[in-house]
């Protein structure tokens, strides 16, 4: 099992830019086939592929005019892209200047990828375009906040999947922020929806709309999540990991586990270990 790099957001030579631009060429360079795990976001607009990544256990084949999200914390590996064209833009959480775009960017279950249809991709490529001109640019004070205008218009214009049922459910939106904050306390959708006041019925149902999945559903996918990662890359027990998801032990942890995945925490981290 590889080690995980760390990467912080360090852009090259313009030390106040929270955007920042590369081509898949330079991104070639510096890719050994590691995994990987960033504190900055990165988006990706593919030109042409074939190629693919790995984004927390999930892996995405890359095809010509896709995209790709990575948020931070998610764990991934870029693998065959000696044929992939296209740029990457690595931007910090705070980036983005209009509020449905923030919105979005909060999102912790962002699409990780998806095909951008012939008819957007025209204005998409435009956006880009005027990104990448913008972010080369000499740093000025003119010129500071064009790079986060520029990325916001390139978000709404790549139009991320079910971004508009997520940002347009109060309900939805309270729950996912309230989910992320406690998951690792509170594992029951009626915790939910006491906290926030509302039915639990109100509450599955606003998230079955935004997202297909029941409430308990949603938690247990994130808990799961969190599971995997510790499991496969910090490389922790299953008591370890009870401990840190607010479970009552190592068993009680490994029968969630086993009923979300269909291995116990021990089989399912040696299989990772051999891949």
């Amino acid at each position: 099992m590889s080690v995980i790099r760390q990467m912080t957001y360090q852009p090259a030579g313009r030390r106040a830019a929270s955007v920042e631009t590369m081509t898949f060429g330079s991104l070639r360079e510096l890719n050994d086939g590691g995994t990987q795990r960033a504190d900055f976001h990165v988006l990706a607009v593919i030109d042409a592929g074939p190629g693919s990544v790995t984004v927390d256990f999930h892996l995405h084949p890359l095809q010509d005019r896709s995209a790709v999200w990575i948020p931070p914390g998610a764990v991934h590996r870029w693998d065959d892209i000696a044929e992939v064209a296209g740029h990457l833009v690595l931007f910090v959480p705070t980036a983005p200047v209009t509020h449905t775009t923030r919105e979005l960017v909060a999102s912790p279950d962002l699409a990780a990828h998806w095909s951008i249809p012939d008819a957007d991709w025209p204005f998409v490529d435009t956006a880009r375009s005027h990104l990448l001109l913008e972010a080369s640019a000499p740093p000025s004070d003119s010129s500071t906040e064009l790079p986060e205008i520029l990325l916001s218009a390139l978000i709404t214009r790549l139009h991320p999947p079910h971004a508009e049922a997520r940002l347009t459910h109060p309900v939805f939106r309270l729950f996912r922020s309230s989910v992320e904050a406690h998951f690792r306390q509170h594992h029951d959708a009626g915790y939910y929806a006491r906290a926030l006041g509302y039915a639990p019925r109100t509450l599955s149902r606003a998230v079955q709309q935004a997202t297909g999945r029941t409430a308990k559903a949603y938690i247990v996918e994130r808990i799961t999540l969190e599971a995997k990662r510790l499991l496969a890359h910090d490389r922790l027990t299953a008591a370890r990991c009870a401990d840190i998801l607010g479970f009552p032990d190592a068993s009680n942890f490994s029968v969630f586990f086993h009923k979300a995945t269909g291995k116990r925490p021990g089989a399912w981290q040696a299989t990772v270990a051999a891949e």
